[in-house]
Parts: C-alpha cells; structure tokens; sequence
C-alpha cells in the first residue's frame, strides 16, 4: 500500500477515534491539532476529500466536520493491527468473577453481565447447543417405590431434573437395571444420539420393566430436545438508550429494541459458525437485518477444547469502540470456556 493510501487511512483512524469518542462531527483543522499526523491542514483537507468522494466519511450537516460511515468503520476494522490487551488484574478479576458462578445458567448470567459492563452495549450469549452437549451422566433416584427423580447432567454444566411418576412400584433390583440400562444409552453420548438411544430402549428391555421404560424415556426425550425458550441471555439493554441519538432516524431504537426480543433474528447475528478466538464484526447493514441497520454486531463463539458449544457477542450503535469491544468480547468468552472445561 502506498504511502499516501497509508496516510489517509491515518486521518480515517483519527476520524474514528475523535468520533467514537466525542460524538461530534471533525474537522481538518481538529485533526491536525489532537493528532499528530506530520501533514498541513490543507494536504489532511485533501485526504479528507478523498475519504469523503471514496464513501468513508460523510458530512452530516452542512458546514460541520466528517464522521465514518459504515464503510469507514469496516475499513478501520479491517485494519485494526493490535487490540489492546486486557491487564493482567482485569484478567484475573474477569476469570474470578465467572468461577463463582454456581452453575451453567449462572455462568452465562454472569458472563452477559460483565460483557455488558466491560462494553456499554447490549451482551448477548446463547446457551451451549444441543448438537454441541454431551450426557456426562444420568443419575435416577427413587423418592418412593413410584416415584423417581432424573438427573442428566451434560459437559456444558447443564442439570435438568425430572419427576417420573411410574404408575406401579418398583424394587431395588429393577432400579439398579433400569440404571445400568439407563447410563449406558446415554452416558457420554452427544444428546440428540442419547435420546434416539433412550427412545429404542423399551424395545429391548425385559417385560417386567418395560412400562417403565416407556415413562422414562418419554420424559428423558423431551428433556433432551432444545429448550428454544432458554437458548438466550441478554444483559444492558438499558445501554442502548444511553446512545439513543446514534440509531439516526427516530423510531430506530425501539426497531433495534423490537429485534432483540426476536431470539431468531439474534442467534442469526451471534451464530457460532466461527472458532473460539476469532472475533466477527459486523456493520450496520452487513446485518442483513433492516432493524439493525444502525447497530454493529461483535461476536464470537465459545467453547472448550476447540469445540464450540455456543455464540456470544454484543450489539451496540456503529459508533462504537471497537479495539476495545473486540478484546472483551474476546477475553470473556475464553473464559467462560476456562470455566466450563473446569467442571
């Protein structure tokens, strides 16, 4: 790239940042004086033109400075070389914060929070996968000789508990089979492959046991199917008002508002197509959402071991800091995986 090129993708980085930062439209002479470029006014009026003729820039009223547009940011973006790491103390205290989470729920709950604070947008994360979980174990506990009490506990912390009521009494002996049957059609098995294995069981079960087989893998399979109810956690919506005027035209917020309570059109935007560690932008209407035309999406997946178990990420307006939203988009959701592989 040339030089010229590299200079005026200097004065966009400027542009950038002074907006990002402001709020308030720049201008040249501004410019030269908060940064230092190495240029005179007349050469960054110059660049500035380029920018603006190219679609980077734009002037929103007349008489004003410049602010990125949508292509400007994504250039800006592109070209981000270094994200500013996290210090070691923010480090420790994120990682602190999230192992005290008693559970999958509240670590989620925990993780959202924090991202949400860290960023001053919106934090999004989707629960783990069902295609992505596997049953660690299956536990079943007799509350009386007709009643048991399911335990599936799966490698992304998720218990769900269930109450079978059998209809007929069972003893020690066919609790103990029913058990062993049990566990090994499921335990270590992703879940959409233990549950075809719990709904084949009473087909080869003893007839003695075969009722109850029939109860239990009724409610075993329902349990085991996604939950589309629990697949998102939100937090800091209440940050979206406080950059209300950046949505542009009126009504754009309560359209951004309107879409977040949509739970498809926003595990489309935090999809986890992507490795753990690597980070997607997306930009006003790269969204391909016409709610979010106004919004930037910063998401990544999460997981443990190099599998991805879920999406997770904040929305925001595009003015929008994004050296330092990706880095804790970034950190949290590594951690959370730290965490999950922990337990």
């Amino acid at each position: 790239m040339s030089s010229t090129e590299d200079r005026r993708f200097e004065v966009l980085r400027a542009i950038v940042a002074d907006y990002v930062s402001t709020k308030e439209p720049i201008g040249s002479k501004t410019l030269v004086e908060r940064h230092n470029l190495g240029v005179s006014s007349a050469t960054v009026r110059n660049d500035m033109a380029v920018l603006e003729a190219e679609g980077y820039i734009t002037q929103p009223h007349t008489s004003s400075g410049r602010i990125p547009t949508d292509k400007g940011y994504r250039q800006f973006v592109d070209r981000i070389s270094e994200v500013k790491p996290l210090s070691p103390a923010e480090r420790r205290a994120i990682m602190d914060f999230l192992e005290s989470g008693v559970d999958l729920d509240d670590v989620l709950r925990r993780g959202v929070r924090l991202l949400a604070q860290l960023t001053r947008q919106v934090a999004v994360v989707q629960y783990p996968t069902v295609s992505a979980s596997t049953v660690r174990h299956i536990e079943v506990v007799a509350l009386n000789p007709a009643r048991l009490l399911l335990v599936v506990i799966t490698d992304t912390g998720r218990v769900d508990q269930r109450l079978v009521e059998l209809g007929a009494v069972i003893d020690d002996e066919d609790l103990a089979a029913l058990r062993a049957m049990l566990g090994g059609a499921m335990d270590g098995k992703r879940l959409a492959t233990a549950s075809a294995a719990v709904a084949a069981l009473p087909e080869t079960a003893p007839q003695r046991l075969r009722d109850v087989l029939i109860r239990v893998s009724t409610v075993l399979v329902e349990t085991l199917v996604e939950h589309p109810e629990e697949r998102l956690v939100l937090g800091g919506t209440a940050n979206l008002t406080r950059n209300a005027g950046d949505f542009g035209l009126p009504g754009s917020l309560r359209q951004v508002l309107e879409a977040l309570e949509e739970q498809v059109i926003v595990l489309k935007l935090i999809a986890a197509a992507q490795q753990p560690g690597t980070v997607t932008v997306r930009i006003g209407e790269e969204t391909q959402v016409e709610q979010m035309r106004g919004t930037s999406v910063v998401s990544t997946g999460y997981g443990t071991e190099g599998a991805v178990l879920g999406g997770m990420g904040v929305l925001g307006p595009t003015r929008m800091d994004y050296p330092g939203t990706i880095a804790s988009v970034a950190a949290v959701a590594r951690y959370i995986g730290e965490v999950l592989a922990e337990r």
